[in-house]
């Protein structure tokens, strides 16, 4: 068996992994070779676009590591990602954080755990910041 065809089952991307039980709206398009981590809730508002390689994920196993196991949890805090937002390739969402809607997450961006984005917002960097307003005007 290819490490493919062990992949989870899900109905937006055979080459993506999707765990848990995220709540995505309708409209939403995953490409290839994303982690979709519901495991400590996830929202993904509708219409929304997430590109190659990105990763939202849900929870952390750091502190029990470090710990050598003597804090025995594995840490969850949920991300929320409003309407119609794009995240774009290879940016990383950790837990606990809110994207806003109408909102742009670049290609490569760290949006670093407990984060919180008003909507419009253009958030890019390594630990991603609010850039500026994505706010788009039809040309004339």
């Amino acid at each position: 068996m290819s490490k493919l065809e062990s992949l989870p089952a899900n109905p937006y991307n055979a080459h993506s992994w999707v765990v848990g039980e995220p709540v995505i709206g309708e409209g939403v398009w995953i490409g290839a070779f994303c982690v979709i981590d519901g495991s400590g809730g996830l929202t993904i508002g509708a219409g929304c676009n997430i590109s190659s390689g990105a990763q939202l994920v849900t929870h952390s196993s750091a502190r029990r590591t470090i710990t050598e196991r003597s804090y025995n949890a594995v840490d969850r805090a949920p991300v929320v990602l409003g309407d119609h937002c794009f995240v774009g390739s290879n940016a990383t969402i950790l837990m606990g954080s809110t994207i806003g809607h109408h909102s742009i997450v670049a290609a490569g961006a760290v949006v670093t755990e407990g984060s919180t984005f008003e909507p419009y917002s253009m958030i890019a960097g390594v630990p991603a910041v609010r850039k500026g307003d994505v706010r788009w005007r039809p040309e004339p």
